[in-house]
């Protein structure tokens, strides 16, 4: 078996019933239909209810997996010079709780996210319901002129966050959406919030290794500029080589290195 799909695991077709079956009846519905999505997911089983609502089914595998991945992120931050500060969950009803929460307050403070309807457990199963995009693309499949002409606006939106003391925390293409041309956050990750320094360079780092394959080093530094002080953006070196290590990130972390360190200079003349 792939190791993909032994690490994420399937969650019995019975016991997806049941969660149907009781998002039908919290709801009022009669029926409902499911929509299972094509996903290279390790933490949930992700569907579609009515076209009106994205859930995911996270088991207690998905938990355990999101554990180690939590682990192995937390080494990642100390190779870097720092402690860790990824949090980790012991239940999928904390991971969905969590994203639900996290999802609320980024809205709350004006960043654009799916709105968050529900979270429960069902027969040991974490459900979580939000608001579904029916037309939205990921900035994987963004084309490059509009990624450099939009990239501005993904650094004064982890700056939104940081001013309020936040951190998205698992910032990739993927979890950037575009929709009717505005940009959305989703999925993001258990940080603590009492290092936000440290997760205010974490989130950079991610953002410049998300656009330097797509605008170039100079063009994501110069994007990065501004938003982020010279202090912040020197402090985000320490985290591209932990970074570039990550399987969902390709880029060339010496070129950013570079032009941060000549952005950050010029900034200080």
């Amino acid at each position: 078996m792939d190791i993909r799909r032994l690490a994420r695991g399937s969650v019995e077709w019975d016991r997806i019933e049941r969660v149907v079956r009781t998002l039908a009846e919290r709801y009022d519905r009669e029926t409902v239909r499911v929509e299972f999505l094509e996903a290279d997911n390790w933490l949930s089983t992700p569907c579609v209810i009515d076209e009106e609502w994205f859930v995911k089914i996270v088991s207690r595998q998905n938990a355990l997996v999101h554990a180690l991945l939590t682990a192995g992120r937390n080494v990642g931050a100390v190779s870097a010079g720092t402690g860790g500060f990824f949090g980790r969950f012991d239940t999928p009803r904390e991971m969905v709780e969590h994203e639900y929460e996290a999802t609320e307050r980024m809205r709350d403070i004006g960043i654009n996210a799916p709105q968050p309807i529900d979270a429960f457990e069902v027969n040991g199963l974490g459900v979580l319901v939000l608001e579904y995009l029916p037309e939205f693309r990921s900035l994987e499949d963004t084309p490059d002129w509009l990624v450099a002409e939009r990239a501005t606006e993904l650094f004064e939106m982890l700056a939104t966050l940081r001013d309020h003391g936040m951190a998205h925390g698992d910032l990739r293409g993927e979890n950037i959406l575009l929709c009717d041309d505005e940009f959305y956050f989703i999925d993001a990750t258990n940080v603590h919030d009492d290092r936000v320094a440290e997760t205010t360079a974490y989130d950079l780092a991610c953002a410049l290794a998300v656009l330097e394959p797509r605008i170039g080093a100079r063009g994501a530094v110069q994007a990065a500029t501004t938003v982020y002080e010279p202090d912040e953006l020197l402090d985000a070196r320490r985290f591209l080589d932990f970074v570039r290590l990550r399987p969902d990130h390709e880029f060339d972390s010496m070129a950013l290195r570079t032009e941060l360190e000549r952005a950050a200079g010029l900034q200080r003349r």
